[in-house]
């Protein structure tokens, strides 16, 4: 498969699943308190840690091979096609690490209240 071949999926609950928490994953901070969205992002990192993967992927049958991510497919449905190694490397690197400062940055830093649920401070 080449890189500008489209990864395949399986459009089953699990991906439906995955693509509400990875929107959630950008609107989030702006939706929950800090400490949970840093607790997610951080749970999303320790599992590309620790499994090398998101763990999700295999449950809609998106396979990993020529660096394809959840990301890539999203991106390469509607037409375009990065280069899948950069932006494996970005997500799985920085880009949970640089939304894990946004709820900090949003809420802590410039005081705004999160719309949803809970407050800015620690419930304990």
């Amino acid at each position: 498969m080449s890189q500008t071949t489209p990864s395949s999926s399986s459009h089953n609950f699990t991906f439906w699943f995955h693509l509400l928490i990875t929107l959630l994953a950008w609107v989030g901070p702006f939706l929950f308190s800090w400490y949970l969205m840093v607790t997610a992002y951080l749970l999303v990192v320790l599992q590309f840690i620790i499994f090398g993967r998101c763990l999700l992927n295999a449950r809609h049958d998106l396979a990993d091979d020529n660096d394809a991510t959840f990301y890539s497919y999203l991106f390469e449905k509607i037409g375009y096609y990065p280069h899948r190694q950069t932006l494996k490397h970005w997500v799985r690197r920085y880009v949970y690490l640089i939304l894990a400062g946004i709820p900090l940055l949003w809420q802590l830093a410039l005081g705004f209240e999160p719309l949803l649920f809970f407050g800015r401070e620690l419930p304990w």
